[in-house]
């Protein structure tokens, strides 16, 4: 059985149908589901958990009914592991029509203590020049611009340790509540947590609490960015 796509869009994925586009199987989509599951590192239970939703939703049994009726995998249960992972839908386009998908390039890499230095950031907090190590993205990163530091020292304890890597993305938007980078005109670099940003001053609250608060006026600011992931 096939089916044609028309678009793919959260609230519109199966089935839809429309002249002049490519035909989708039902195997697959949920090679699709396993590829991307594997992608991961994840069995597809695994992935099923990791998004929330009942461990055998994706089991091979539960793909076809007792009538022999092909059933496909929901809106809803795609979009959520898409968010689970952190895979964009393009990814999983191409899992479903080459079985594979490009390997994404490699993040760049540099100790938290050089961040302030001179050189490795632009004027909009892009990763630029050279000194830069690499390491494997965790999974699919829709910010090209994105980049990881490794942290040093104790000062971000009990959330961060000595060794830990955070994967931090300038394109990302940053809302009360997130754990950003900020970097200083002077170049000061640190972790926080961002409490409130105005259009006067960014309120930050520290990780350990031997280390004050801060509150920086915002002309003061580089850049200010979104930690997304952290390997600890």
């Amino acid at each position: 059985m096939s089916i044609y796509v028309a678009h793919f869009i959260p609230n519109d994925i199966f089935p839809h149908t429309c002249d002049n586009v490519p035909m989708l199987k039902h195997g697959d989509v949920w090679k699709a589901v396993d590829k991307l599951a594997a992608a991961y590192g994840l069995s597809a239970s695994g992935l099923a958990r990791k998004a929330g939703l009942d461990p055998t939703t994706f089991n091979k049994s539960k793909r076809v009914t007792r009538d022999g009726k092909l059933r496909w995998p929901s809106t809803e249960s795609v979009s959520k592991i898409l968010k689970a992972t952190g895979a964009n839908l393009q990814e999983f386009i191409d899992y479903i029509e080459n079985g594979d998908h490009t390997a994404p390039r490699n993040v760049p890499l540099i100790g938290f203590a050089q961040a302030g230095a001179e050189g490795f950031f632009d004027d909009a907090g892009y990763p630029t020049g050279g000194g830069w190590d690499e390491i494997p993205p965790p999974g699919a990163m829709n910010d090209v611009h994105a980049f990881a530091l490794e942290i040093s020292g104790d000062s971000m304890e009990p959330v961060y340790r000595d060794g830990d890597i955070v994967i931090v993305s300038p394109e990302a938007g940053v809302r009360r509540g997130d754990r950003v980078v900020v970097k200083t005109r002077d170049g000061e670099v640190m972790a926080k947590v961002l409490k409130r940003k105005t259009a006067q001053r960014v309120e930050l609250s520290s990780f350990n609490a031997a280390h004050a608060d801060r509150e920086i006026a915002l002309s003061d600011v580089e850049w200010i960015a979104r930690i997304l992931w952290a390997a600890q």
